[in-house]
């Protein structure tokens, strides 16, 4: 994979954002935390794909009411309601990226031992319903 300096710095900026947010949840909804998380998110988003396709993509209309409510989540937290606003962010997240959930299930799914374990019998079909992969009929 053949990225530029700058979506390499994103992917960093994102990352360490996807880890304040998880530190702030795990110290019980720490605001500071949180919201630091958020600007590293949004920021290392926007590095990785460009301010144009960014834009393009939260100004979609099918996916306003996952923008309206990731981005009010955000303002949420910077407002000091964190905990109210990382459900309602989390529920704007869910409708702006779950496009992506069978991709990543079906990476998963290639890994060692993450594959097996979501293979195993009783996991399979409730990881399935979780993510939206649609089964053939053949």
């Amino acid at each position: 994979m053949w990225l530029t300096d700058m979506q390499k710095i994103g992917v960093a900026l994102t990352t360490a954002g996807a880890a304040f947010m998880l530190l702030g949840v795990m110290l019980l909804f720490d605001g500071a935390l949180l919201a630091l998380g958020n600007i590293l998110f949004l920021g290392g988003l926007f590095l990785i794909i460009g301010p144009q396709k960014t834009f393009y993509f939260f100004a979609r209309k099918n996916k306003l009411r996952g923008t309206l409510c990731f981005f009010g989540g955000i303002l949420l937290v910077f407002f000091k309601w964190p905990t109210i606003g990382v459900l309602i962010e989390l529920f704007g997240f869910l409708n702006l990226f779950g496009d992506f959930f069978p991709v990543i299930l079906v990476f998963l799914r290639q890994l060692p031992f993450v594959g097996q374990l979501l293979n195993m019998p009783y996991i399979r079909p409730v990881v399935d319903r979780l993510a939206g992969s649609r089964t053939s009929v053949v």
